[in-house]
């Protein structure tokens, strides 16, 4: 049986639980069409990621 050598003080293991937090989302202005997107993600509606077209325009419903 894992037996720990020693104490984990509440401060290490707060230090430790401190990343697991769930933090909001970040969004960046596209600059092209102006809408909100995910930072490093493809705009969908443009198909357009750092100034390359790497994607179809998506289609107007």
């Amino acid at each position: 049986m894992a037996v720990p050598k020693s104490k984990i003080s509440r401060s290490k293991r707060g230090m430790r639980r401190a990343t697991d937090a769930l933090r909001d989302p970040s969004y960046v202005e596209d600059k092209n069409s102006g809408e909100l997107r995910r930072p490093h993600h493809i705009d969908l509606k443009t198909g357009m990621y750092r100034g390359r077209q790497v994607l179809a325009k998506k289609a107007e419903a």
